[in-house]
C-alpha cells in the first residue's frame, strides 16, 4: 500500500482511482491553487525502462498543447525520485491532468444506459475531438469507449493519448519490442497489419466505436487478439441493423463507409463522417466524400447514359449489317439519306412504284415457275403458311409454359427460403453455462452462441465482485437466436464488515482497503488531535469499526492531527503536573525550572509553557517554573554593625542613615551574586530541590 504523499511540494497525493497498462491513476489535490486533479504516474516496475519512459513522455508531449473542451486538459508534469538497483536512483514521469468526475463509454454500456440518439450524440463528441486533434498533427491511435468520459452534464471527454504520435511520426505503427499497439477490437486493418497510420485509423476506430454503441457489440470478436486482428484485415462487418433492427439504412452506410478496408474508401477526415452522421441522424440524403469515375457515372443524367450506351449500336444496325458504325454520318456533320428513300428513290428511277417494282418481281417469279410445270406450287405454299402459323403457336405455347413454371418455381424458391428464413430466426440454442467466469469471458461465450448479452448487477455473499453469478434465462434452457441474456454480475455481499483492525492505518491505506469492499469514502474527513494514533491515521469511523454496513454506503473518516492539545498544570503542583503530563491520553514529557520568590509558597508552579489549550507534536515537553525554597541565610559579620562612623554606599555614614541609633536590619536574599535572574533549573529527577 502506498503511503500519502507531496509531489513536487505541491501536489497532495490522494486514493488510488484507476490502473492502466502501464500507470496508476490518482486523487490529488494542488496546495497552490486548491483544486481536485488528477495525477498519472508511470508504475514503478516500469520506470527503469527507457521505452515506457519515452512512450509516457510522449502522451505528455502529445496532449500538452490540445486545448480543446472535448480532450481531456493536461495542467502539469513532473518527477518523482524512486529507489532503483543499488545507489542508482530512478525518475518516475507524471502528468497532472484534469480531473473529471464521470462514467466511460463502456460504464454506460453495461448498465444499458445507451440509445441510438445518445450513442450518435456522443460519437460526434469524439469526432470533434479527432478533428481538433488531427488538425494538431496528433493520431490518438487506441479509440474505444474506455478511454471516452461523459461527464454529470453529458460532456464527451476524450482521455489516454498513451500511444499517440505525431502525424509526422505515424510510420512508427510498431513499438520497440515489435507489438503491435492500440486494442484488437477497434483497430484499423493497417494496424493489424503493422503498416503507417494517419488520421483516417482514427476515424476507423471511431466507427468501431459507434458500431458497438448502436448493437452492444464490437464489430468483431474472436476468442484471441489475433482472430479479431484477421478479421478486421478480411472480413467485412455485418450490418448494424442485423443486430439493432431500429437501426435505419442510412446509418448502416455511414458505418460501412467508416469500416473500410481501404483507408482511401473511408472518411477521409472527421469534418465528413459527422456531416454523414448528422445526415443519418436527421434522415437526409448521406453525402459522398469521394468523387471517383463511378460516382460521376452514377450521377450522369439517364438520357446520357442511353446515348452512351446504345447510340452507337442502334446507328450500326439502321445501316445495314456490314455498313461501319459512324454512317449515319457524313463528315459534314448531316444525317445520310435513309436507307428506305434510297430505295424508293432507286424503284423510281426504273419507271415503277415501289409497289409496283415488287408486284412485278413476284409475278415473273410466278411465270417462270409456271414454264418449269410447277403447278402446286401454291399448295406448297399454303402448307407452309399454315406450317408456321402452327409453328408459332407452339413456340408461344412453349414460352408460356415455361414463364409459367419459372414463376411456379421461383415461387417456390421465394416461400421455401423465406420458411427457411423464419426457421432460423426462431431457432433457439442453449444458454451457456458462464457461473463464476469475469465479465469479458462471458460476454464472449454469449456472443458465441449467437445470443447477446445484457448485464445486470447483483448482489451476492459468496461470488466475489465482478465475476458473473449465472444468467436469466437459466443455463441449458433453449432461447432463441440474436435474443437477450442477462448476465447477473456479483457486486459482493450486500452487508459487509467495516474491519477493525483499521485503526491507526494510514489514509491511503483505509480508503483503498474501503473500496475494495465497495464502501464510499465521504469527502468530510475529520481531523482530530490524539496522543495515540500517529500523524495521518485512522483513529475511528462512522460508522464504527466492526459495525455491519450495506455495500455503497458512505463511510466519514477521522484522521490524526499528530498532535496533542496541552492541558493546563498551573494549579498543580510539581508531581501532580507530572503525572497529568505522563498520562497515555496526553503523552507529554516535563521539563521543571526553579525561581525564588519570597512572596509564593515553594512548590508553586508560575509559569507553562506551551500554555494549556495549545497544540503541539505528540511526545513533546511542556516546560513549567517552580518557587524553590530559600537557602539559609548568612549570620551578620561583627563589621556590619560596628562603629557608627562606618562608611556607607550613599556617601554618608551609619549614623546618618540609621538615626535612632538602632542597629541596621539585612533584607533576605540580598547578595544578588546568589539570586542571580531570580530562577534556577533544578535537576529532572528531583524537583523543587535548589542547585547549589
Amino acid at each position: 500500500m502506498t503511503e500519502s504523499r507531496i509531489l513536487n511540494s505541491r501536489y497532495d497525493v490522494g486514493d488510488l482511482i484507476g490502473r492502466g497498462g502501464m500507470a496508476d491513476v490518482y486523487r490529488a489535490r494542488d496546495i497552490r491553487l486548491g483544486r481536485v486533479v488528477a495525477i498519472k504516474l508511470l508504475r514503478r516496475d516500469l520506470a527503469r525502462d527507457p521505452v515506457f519512459q519515452t512512450r509516457f513522455r510522449r502522451e505528455a508531449q502529445a496532449v500538452a498543447g490540445l486545448n480543446h473542451p472535448s480532450i481531456v486538459a493536461v495542467y502539469d508534469t513532473g518527477e518523482e525520485e524512486i529507489d532503483g538497483a543499488g545507489d542508482h536512483e530512478v525518475k518516475a514521469p507524471f502528468i497532472v491532468m484534469e480531473y473529471v468526475k464521470g462514467k466511460t463509454l463502456r460504464d454506460l454500456l453495461k448498465a444499458g444506459e445507451l440509445t441510438p440518439e445518445s450513442s450518435v450524440r456522443y460519437t460526434l463528441g469524439v469526432l470533434e475531438a479527432l478533428q481538433y486533434s488531427h488538425r494538431q498533427g496528433i493520431v490518438h491511435r487506441d479509440i474505444k469507449p474506455s478511454n471516452v468520459m461523459v461527464t454529470a452534464d453529458d460532456q464527451v471527454k476524450v482521455m489516454d493519448f498513451g500511444i499517440a504520435r505525431a502525424l509526422a511520426d505515424s510510420a512508427a505503427t510498431m513499438t520497440q519490442t515489435q507489438a503491435v499497439v492500440g486494442t484488437a477490437q477497434y483497430f484499423s486493418p493497417e494496424q493489424a497489419r503493422g503498416e503507417t497510420v494517419d488520421a483516417r485509423s482514427d476515424l476507423y476506430s471511431a466507427g468501431c466505436l459507434l458500431y458497438e454503441l448502436l448493437t452492444g457489440r464490437p464489430p468483431f470478436t474472436g476468442d484471441s487478439p489475433v482472430s479479431v486482428a484477421y478479421q478486421h484485415v478480411s472480413e467485412e462487418a455485418a450490418a448494424p441493423s442485423t443486430h439493432n433492427t431500429d437501426l435505419g439504412p442510412k446509418i448502416d452506410q455511414v458505418i460501412s463507409t467508416a469500416l473500410a478496408k481501404d483507408r482511401e474508401d473511408r472518411y477521409q477526415d472527421a469534418a465528413a463522417f459527422s456531416a454523414a452522421l448528422r445526415a443519418a441522424q436527421d434522415d437526409r440524403p448521406v453525402p459522398r466524400d469521394r468523387g471517383d469515375a463511378t460516382q460521376a457515372l452514377a450521377v450522369m443524367p439517364m438520357s446520357t447514359q442511353a446515348m452512351v450506351t446504345t447510340d452507337a449500336p442502334t446507328r450500326a444496325l439502321s445501316t445495314g449489317s456490314d455498313a461501319p458504325s459512324d454512317a449515319g454520318e457524313d463528315h459534314d456533320g448531316g444525317s445520310s439519306p435513309d436507307p428506305a428513300e434510297h430505295t424508293t428513290a432507286m424503284a423510281v428511277a426504273a419507271g415503277s412504284s415501289p409497289a409496283t417494282g415488287v408486284q412485278a418481281s413476284v409475278e415473273e417469279q410466278h411465270t417462270e415457275s409456271s414454264l418449269f410445270g410447277h403447278d402446286d406450287d401454291r399448295n406448297h405454299r399454303d402448307e407452309d403458311a399454315e406450317h408456321y402459323r402452327t409453328s408459332r403457336r407452339r413456340a408461344w405455347i412453349t414460352v408460356f409454359s415455361i414463364l409459367a413454371v419459372v414463376v411456379l418455381a421461383a415461387g417456390a424458391w421465394f416461400f421455401w427460403n423465406w420458411t427457411q428464413q423464419e426457421q432460423e430466426r426462431n431457432a433457439t440454442v442453449a444458454v451457456p453455462n458462464v457461473a463464476n467466469l469475469s465479465l469479458t469471458a462471458a460476454q464472449n461465450q454469449i456472443y458465441g452462441s449467437n445470443l447477446i448479452p445484457i448485464t445486470e448487477e447483483v448482489y451476492d455473499p459468496k461470488v466475489k465482485a465482478g465475476t458473473v453469478v449465472g444468467t436469466d434465462p437459466k443455463a441449458g434452457s433453449q432461447a432463441r437466436q440474436q435474443s437477450e441474456v442477462h448476465l447477473l454480475v456479483s457486486k459482493g455481499p450486500e452487508q459487509v464488515t467495516l474491519p477493525k483492525d483499521l485503526a491507526g492505518q494510514s489514509e491511503a491505506t483505509v480508503r483503498s482497503t474501503l473500496d475494495a469492499l465497495g464502501l464510499e469514502v465521504s469527502n468530510d474527513v475529520k481531523r482530530e488531535n490524539t496522543a495515540t494514533v500517529e500523524l495521518g491515521s485512522l483513529i475511528s469511523t462512522n460508522p464504527q469499526l466492526g459495525e455491519k454496513v450495506k455495500a455503497g454506503s458512505s463511510v466519514e473518516l477521522t484522521i490524526s492531527t499528530g498532535k496533542v492539545t496541552v492541558p493546563s498544570v498551573m494549579d498543580l503542583d510539581e508531581d501532580k503536573a507530572r503525572e497529568v503530563l505522563a498520562d497515555k491520553a496526553v503523552g507529554l514529557n516535563l521539563a521543571v525550572e526553579t525561581e525564588q520568590n519570597p512572596v509564593l509558597k515553594p512548590g508553586t508552579i508560575t509559569k507553562q509553557v506551551p500554555e494549556a489549550g495549545q497544540d503541539i507534536d505528540q511526545g513533546g515537553t511542556v516546560t513549567i517554573t517552580v518557587v524553590e525554597e530559600p537557602g539559609p541565610s548568612a549570620p551578620p559579620s561583627s563589621s556590619d554593625g560596628a562603629g557608627s562612623g562606618s562608611a556607607d554606599p550613599s556617601g554618608g555614614s551609619s549614623d546618618s542613615a540609621n538615626p535612632s541609633g538602632s542597629a541596621p536590619t539585612t533584607p533576605k536574599a540580598a547578595d544578588p551574586s546568589k539570586k542571580g535572574n531570580g530562577a534556577e533549573r533544578s535537576h529532572p529527577t528531583n524537583p523543587g530541590k535548589p542547585s547549589k
